[in-house]
């Protein structure tokens, strides 16, 4: 091999891989395939998802169909629980990878790092797996200065964390997690 292509093998070997998140922003990839703290997730695709039935969710919201009897056992439960104090229901499930770079480039931070704090880069969002999925908890949390505070503090958040993984559900992003991403109390995975 001729030294001036091994001098430019090495060279690109030991330069950082980048991947764009956005029309005007790179991030750096780490070896284990993170971008800006977020892991790598495939995309489920419209072929593999089913329609949460009606009553279950805010809108429309699709999931793998493995989860949905989990889901619907745990909904149900939570309903018929007067400690509850109102509903629990799915939100935000399935987001194809072209919806979440709309959701992470629309941020109006400049800066990626700040926004991944709260929103995955497209390809790095559990929610394009169609195994994980944001509640919102009725009756609504309105005119909160902190959300994660006010949610947690409501009665079917505290019912979720104690029941959710009885139903196969955990929390993705738990204070403290180890990507570093914000507290979400809303947002959970199926594990089953």
């Amino acid at each position: 091999m001729h030294r001036s292509w091994i001098v430019l093998v090495a060279a690109l070997a030991a330069a950082p891989v980048q991947a764009q998140v956005c029309a005007n922003g790179n991030a750096a990839v780490s070896a284990d395939g993170r971008v800006l703290g977020h892991f790598p997730y495939g995309d489920a695709g419209e072929g593999v998802l089913t329609s949460t039935p009606a009553g279950t969710s805010v809108g429309r919201c699709r999931l793998r169909p493995e989860v949905l009897p989990d889901l619907q056992r745990l909904l149900a439960a939570a309903a018929g629980d007067p400690a509850v104090g109102g509903r629990i229901l799915a939100l935000s499930c399935y987001r194809s990878l072209a919806y979440q770079q709309s959701v992470f480039c629309r941020e109006r931070r400049t800066d990626t790092d700040t926004r991944a704090v709260s929103v995955a880069p497209p390809g790095h969002s559990e929610h394009a797996t169609g195994f994980a999925l944001d509640f919102a908890f009725r009756p609504r949390v309105n005119d909160c200065p902190d959300a994660e505070a006010c949610i947690a503090a409501t009665p079917a958040f505290r019912w979720l964390v104690a029941n959710g993984p009885r139903y196969g559900f955990e929390m993705s992003f738990p204070a403290g997690n180890r990507q570093q991403v914000k507290w979400e109390p809303w947002h959970w995975r199926w594990v089953g």
